[in-house]
């Protein structure tokens, strides 16, 4: 009897003990834990709060569900326009800024927590403002939806690093997600994962792409800030060019006609042997340290959406040296890394952070955050920007490459890689820009993915997003 006893004591201990486990170290893994249907109750029981535009456009708000146990449903008003920023907020999972500042938008933040209980009695979510501007991203959305091919476009205001618009095509509904219906909700999912277009990447911070003639940018300011070139400085641009081992050689552009051009000419027209032989010259390692100036190879940047690092190879043999000079080898940039190509340039040669949210505010109208625009990068000398901005603007004049990214009455300063039909299907169309040239207040970056015929539509998107973001 007495060793029963024990044992049942013991037992006793052992279940108290694995209670107060669980109440002192599991509760944050069970409130995670997506079967708890009282966390879920929890989330969906008071509003959450808005998502706006910088302009105060609602782009995600909290409805009244009209039964069950969950009292609210998120609804999307502009649906796929906005997706690429605000994500989603599902039973089982959020996405884009519904997760990122999910702690202020549930009301679950401390400083939300507490001022909200103390001012109503009860938990309510905070409004996040965004930095995007409506029209500049409508502009962005409505130009890829009407190219119809895969792309991105990103804006930003090159002074203080605020993304104006963030653009992704193919898109999707977020509504589709806000369901209650477990089964629709996974069938939704399965769908739109197995799509071909793969309309839940977020290709404007997920997709690298190779840059193309963009990154003579990069190599252009190499070449400047090396000491050895100027603006006039006369190249070598011949129609062939045979690299080191004579396995590859470069084709010039059908544009570049004179073989002996001036720096900001080469430019100007993207001679391709021209800027190959800028890159032997260079050699690899001034190349690389121009390149991560602007912020290739620096790792995850968080805007506060998590955005894929744009790469530039680590070791190369001469001849892919000459090729990542002309974009051409293993470089790869998100759109927007090409968006920060140009704003580099605008701001004087000082990259600001890229962020996107504005500030944070609470339901009685009082902020808890605001956003403070800080440097990232120095990627060159103000003097050499200065330079740099000048040869993209000869681009956007009669005769140039990207004179058709220019709205009217408005200088454009821009560098564009548009393959010439009939394009190969692995090119893609780029293009980097800001204006107005004299006084920046915004730099775009447009991709489109093996657009084929439809590679001119990539200047046009971007005059008119650029005209929205002026406007």
């Amino acid at each position: 009897m007495g060793r029963m006893a024990l044992m049942c004591g013991g037992l006793l201990f052992a279940l108290l003990g694995q209670i107060t486990m669980i109440q002192a170290f599991g509760t944050s893994a069970l409130n995670a834990d997506p079967r708890n249907e009282r966390t879920l109750i929890d989330r969906y029981s008071h509003p959450r709060g808005d998502i706006l535009t910088y302009d105060g456009t609602p782009v995600a708000v909290s409805r009244p569900s009209g039964a069950g146990p969950y009292r609210f449903r998120r609804v999307y008003p502009h649906g796929p326009v906005y997706a690429a920023v605000t994500g989603h907020l599902a039973l089982r999972r959020a996405t884009g800024i519904e997760q990122a500042e999910d702690g202020v938008l549930s009301g679950a933040d401390a400083r939300v927590k507490v001022r909200s209980l103390v001012r109503a009695g009860e938990v309510e979510g905070a409004d996040v403002r965004l930095t995007i501007s409506d029209r500049a991203q409508r502009a962005a959305y409505e130009g890829l939806r009407a190219a119809g091919v895969p792309g991105a476009v990103v804006a930003l205001h090159p002074a203080t690093g605020a993304v104006l618009a963030l653009a992704s095509y193919p898109s999707y509904d977020p509504n589709a997600f806000t369901t209650f219906d477990r089964h629709l909700l996974d069938a939704t999912g399965r769908r739109l994962r197995e799509d071909p277009g793969r309309p839940l990447l977020n290709r404007a911070l997920n997709r690298p792409y190779p840059p193309g003639a963009t990154f003579k940018l990069v190599t252009t300011a190499a070449a400047l800030s090396s000491g050895e070139y100027t603006p006039s400085s006369l190249l070598d641009a011949p129609a062939l060019l045979s690299l080191p081992g004579g396995r590859q050689a470069v084709r010039n552009n059908p544009a570049c006609r004179d073989p002996h051009p001036t720096l900001i000419y080469a430019f100007q027209v993207s001679c391709e042997t021209a800027f190959a032989g800028i890159g032997l010259q260079l050699g690899q390692d001034l190349l690389r340290d121009q390149a991560e100036a602007f912020g290739f190879n620096a790792g995850p940047l968080a805007i506060p959406l998590p955005a894929t690092p744009s790469s530039y190879p680590m070791s190369m043999d001469r001849a892919q040296t000459a090729l990542a000079a002309i974009g051409h080898h293993d470089n790869r940039a998100t759109p927007l890394m090409i968006a920060m190509l140009s704003a580099a340039v605008a701001n004087g040669g000082v990259l600001m952070r890229p962020y996107l949210v504005e500030e944070v505010r609470l339901p009685d109208g009082s902020a808890i955050n605001q956003s403070a625009p800080a440097p990232w990068r120095v990627a060159m000398p103000p003097a050499l920007a200065k330079h740099l901005a000048a040869m993209m603007t000869t681009v956007t004049r009669a005769g140039g490459t990207g004179t058709g990214a220019a709205p009217p009455g408005v200088e454009v300063a821009a560098k564009t890689a548009e393959a010439p039909p009939p394009a190969p299907v692995q090119d893609q169309a780029l293009v980097t820009a800001f204006a107005p040239a004299d006084k920046p207040e915004v730099a775009v970056g447009v991709v489109l993915e093996r657009p084929g015929a439809r590679a001119a539509a990539v200047a046009p998107i971007a005059r008119a997003v650029i005209q929205a973001a002026l406007s």
